[in-house]
């Protein structure tokens, strides 16, 4: 059986729908005439002959063949992009100040730039590691080109996905049983310790703050050695940790919104949009359901 060819621009109107969520954000995107892309659209479900999304009065959604789809477009806009760069693009140069804390880094952050370094050798990376209530101000200010955080206002950056959090505890310590709780913090500013206060609080559990770290290994090492539980985000959490919840008497955490946040002084950067552009990408590609 023949099957038709998958045309660009009707993959590119696709993630677009995809990232923005409806047709009239996606338009402006792709330079397009909110009609054209439905007509885009279309030709591309005819092309598949299945239905990619649920058309919502205000929001667009996946269907399951959607989500197969989604994957997929990404990374053949990803390849047609490098291809054009190969042919067509100038050497990037430059320094990129990038922000992130220590716990989205090895999960979020490089395979991102395992993907952007092979392609950009003559960018210089400068990486700092601190947590998202240090960052932010930098990025605001300027000292920071770009940054992946843990938002905490929905006007900074891009949101990428919503990172669960969790209570954790060593499994060879009951510190949960104690009462007064025994928690390990963050500094205070620290919407981690925000999440974990509120949670305690709303359930009129008695804590005590023992141990304090701005570090994501000084974390784990309160929790292993017994002297309190924390809450971490889940991408972080080590496997020989437990997460903690109702059986102990712990009630649930707010997720943190994770985005991308860029500098203004930057916007001029041919090296610090590549990079971001390739962050939104592949972190909410790897995030979708």
């Amino acid at each position: 059986m023949t099957y038709q060819d998958l045309q660009m621009d009707w993959l590119k109107c696709f993630v677009a729908v995809v990232d923005a969520g409806s047709l009239s954000a996606a338009a402006p995107e792709v330079h397009r005439s909110q009609s054209a892309v439905s007509m885009q659209l279309k030709k591309l479900e005819a092309a598949l002959q299945c239905q990619l999304l649920l058309r919502g009065p205000r929001q667009h959604q996946l269907t399951p063949e959607g989500q197969k789809l989604l994957g997929y477009a990404r990374r053949m806009l990803d390849l047609h992009a490098e291809a054009q760069s190969a042919f067509h693009g100038r050497e990037l140069t430059g320094r990129i100040r990038l922000g992130v804390p220590d716990d989205y880094a090895a999960k979020y952050l490089t395979p991102a730039l395992k993907r952007f370094a092979p392609h950009h050798g003559s960018v210089e990376i400068e990486l700092n590691c601190e947590q998202s209530t240090a960052l932010i101000p930098r990025v605001a200010t300027g000292d920071l080109d770009l940054a992946l955080v843990s938002r905490d206002h929905d006007r900074q950056g891009t949101l990428l996905f919503h990172e669960p959090m969790v209570w954790v505890g060593s499994p060879h310590f009951e510190i949960w049983r104690r009462d007064p709780l025994p928690i390990a913090v963050y500094e205070s500013e620290s919407l981690a310790k925000r999440s974990a206060i509120n949670s305690l609080a709303l359930q009129g559990r008695r804590y005590r703050v023992v141990y304090n770290s701005s570090s994501l290994a000084g974390q784990i090492a309160a929790v292993e050695s017994g002297i309190a539980v924390a809450v971490l985000t889940q991408c972080s959490m080590p496997p020989h940790l437990e997460v903690l919840g109702s059986d102990q008497g712990l009630g649930p955490l707010e997720p943190m919104e994770v985005a991308v946040y860029r500098s203004a002084e930057s916007k001029g950067s041919e090296a610090v949009s590549q990079l971001h552009d390739l962050l939104v990408r592949t972190l909410r590609q790897s995030q979708t359901p």
